[in-house]
């Protein structure tokens, strides 16, 4: 049974889009990790502005919210279009959802490390230290849904 085709398969296929479609099916767990990660970033770096400069909180705290609502967002985006592996009952989806945030808490943990360090000991711009931590964080992220979140089962 052939499996149904997503949104991006679907524009993959489109006449002079389709040249890139043997790539695409090749890479296509990457690229969407890739593209999602940038959407999940835009997402996080928008909250963090809007909360540093419109509410006025202190970066980590903006930090702090802005991964909540980021999470959120690349969850269901991981599970919907990136990774083929995942859990279809409830227990198994509920451990998902667990290890899924417990990646992702020990990797903001990493980046108000790298917050702290780049803004309060090094100096660095808000922005341009809020980019950095969130590069790291997208391919530490990757690895640990690779690898343990939505990982082949046995």
């Amino acid at each position: 049974m052939e499996k149904k085709k997503d949104i991006f398969d679907r524009i993959m296929a489109l006449p002079v889009i389709n040249i890139f479609e043997p790539f695409y099916k090749k890479y296509k767990e990457q690229l969407m990790y890739l593209f999602f990660g940038v959407c999940t970033t835009v997402v996080s770096i928008i909250i963090f502005s809007v909360g540093v400069y419109g509410f006025k909180f202190d970066e980590i705290t903006a930090n702090n919210i802005s991964w909540v609502v980021a999470v959120a967002f690349a969850y269901v985006t991981n599970r919907t279009w990136v990774f083929t592996e995942k859990a279809n009952t409830f227990g198994g989806i509920a451990k998902e959802i667990f290890l899924f945030a417990a990646g992702r808490f020990a990797t903001l943990w990493l980046e108000n490390g790298i917050l702290w360090l780049g803004i309060e000991k090094l100096g660095i711009h808000v922005m341009v230290t809020k980019i950095i931590g969130q590069v790291t964080v997208i391919v530490t992220n990757y690895i640990i849904s690779k690898f343990f979140v939505f990982r082949k089962k046995d």
